[in-house]
């Protein structure tokens, strides 16, 4: 089968945005109407506490977004619930109030749309939480309940909070404040497709599908697509699979992945031994042992063999996000790493990601310390800021680095080279992970060349070999 992605996702540039933590608006009048106590917002986070950030604060910052270069927007769940990343559902059908509520939604969906920024929500279907009405009718009546079927009671009497006592119903990850969904059970399905259908009606641009390899009943995922691409056929579809993604990328289910296959090995070999391997929690996210530019380029290579390009063309990459240590925490302070990191990601196909926050240098360890408050402008790393506009506006200006085909032309040492190329436009990509100083050799093509981003020196011999000099730690982008 022919596979097709969304167009404008191959262009976009995503800020990937923790609403709790993003920004305080100046009129959420619910939060004022609730009063509710708040953690001071630049105060070390928590599990539990919340810090006030709301829709109305995102409105408030779609200049910055805007002149940052971002066109899309991925929010961690924003639906009614008791958590402060609120994947614990309480309703699927409400913005959360402390966010704003739906009129905020309404308000951020206008003026993102007058400023042609997409946007894509964070699908929670795989399970909900012990406030979700359908859930907690069966903690109020038990067996009673004509809501069983809803979910995978196993006996009685459930224990939903005394961990002393078995929970009798699944969970995910055995976390008894999230029930999972019986999604063989044909009224729940419907549920979910409906969901799915209602909020692009209200104008989203996509689901970011939380844990979709959960649900295994089979055709779930196909229905999901066929009905929301029926109302919007540009709607992305992105799912969170860390691992190889085949089995959902065949064009019949998702568009693309997070992709953390790509993160990964680009860690490994930007930071070497740089890495901070205390913060690595996850063994699907474990940029070690330090790498160089020959294996780089066959990790690089092995991934583009798993999928069809116009997958490669919609995958949603990232380096770090809410559910992984920062990057600058990750390698150990070191900005050079960072910055060759997020060089490869700007210039790789695919839809670059920026976990918010990351363009200013915020940085923080295992969760709940990566969910820090956006910090005032005093303490931005203005250079690292300005760094990241100067790559979204080179993606911007060249096509070939969205949807160019990739070649790898050098991969030696610690110096690893590719070319992107769309027609007769052709940029080089030139990154030197070492220490020192390295010339690479190649045989151009053209008589002269200029540098567009970066620090090389590029010399055109007359034996028609074209010598770069890259500087330790730096990359470079050349036409």
């Amino acid at each position: 089968m022919t596979i097709k992605t969304p167009d404008w996702v191959k262009e976009a540039v995503f800020y990937q945005i923790f609403p709790d933590r993003f920004a305080k608006g100046t009129n959420n009048n619910s939060r004022q109407k609730f009063n509710p106590k708040l953690e001071p917002w630049e105060a070390k986070p928590t599990l539990q506490g919340y810090k006030g950030g709301d829709l109305w604060g995102v409105i408030d910052r779609l200049d910055y977004l805007q002149d940052l270069g971002i066109t899309a927007l991925y929010f961690t769940p924003i639906f009614q619930s008791a958590s402060n990343h609120r994947y614990h559902t309480h309703d699927y059908y409400t913005i959360d109030p402390m966010l704003g509520g739906n009129e905020a939604f309404e308000a951020l969906r206008k003026a993102t749309r007058d400023r042609d920024i997409k946007i894509v929500l964070d699908g929670v279907f795989n399970h909900a939480s012990r406030g979700f009405f359908f859930f907690n009718d069966i903690l109020e009546h038990g067996p009673h309940s004509p809501w069983l079927d809803w979910f995978k009671v196993e006996g009685w009497p459930l224990s939903a909070y005394d961990g002393s006592l078995p929970a009798n119903y699944k969970s995910w990850i055995n976390n008894r404040a999230l029930p999972q969904f019986n999604h063989d059970n044909p009224d729940v399905r419907e549920y979910i497709m409906q969901i799915g259908e209602y909020w692009v009606k209200q104008g989203i641009d996509g689901w970011r599908l939380d844990v979709p390899s959960e649900v295994e009943t089979p055709g779930f995922w196909q229905e999901f697509r066929d009905r929301v691409k029926a109302i919007n056929p540009e709607a992305y579809i992105v799912g969170e699979i860390w691992v190889d993604a085949r089995k959902w990328l065949d064009g019949t289910q998702f568009d693309g992945v997070m992709n953390y296959l790509f993160a990964v090995p680009t860690i490994a070999f930007t930071a070497g031994d740089r890495v901070d391997k205390s913060l690595i929690n996850n063994p699907e996210y474990y940029p070690a042992p330090a790498i160089d530019a020959a294996e780089y380029g066959n990790k690089i290579q092995e991934l583009f063999t798993l999928y069809d390009w116009e997958i490669h063309l919609a995958q949603l990459n990232l380096l770090d996000s809410h559910d992984t240590a920062r990057l600058l925490s990750i390698v150990g302070g070191d900005i050079d790493s960072l910055k060759l990191a997020t060089l490869l990601l700007f210039t790789f196909p695919g839809a670059p990601c920026i976990f918010y926050g990351a363009e200013i240098g915020l940085s923080g360890g295992i969760d709940p310390d990566n969910r820090w408050g956006f910090p005032e402008e005093k303490d931005w790393h203005q250079e690292l800021l300005q760094f990241h506009k100067e790559l979204i506006a080179l993606r911007h200006q060249y096509p070939a680095l969205q949807t160019g085909a990739y070649e790898a032309i050098h991969t030696k040492n610690m110096v690893y080279g590719f070319k992107r190329t769309l027609g007769e436009s052709e940029l080089f990509i030139f990154v030197n992970a070492g220490k020192e100083s390295s010339i690479a050799n190649l045989e151009f093509t053209q008589t002269e060349y200029t540098v567009i981003y970066g620090t090389a020196e590029i010399v055109v011999e007359a034996n028609q070999t074209l010598t770069i000099n890259v500087p330790p730690q730096q990359g470079c982008i050349f036409t």
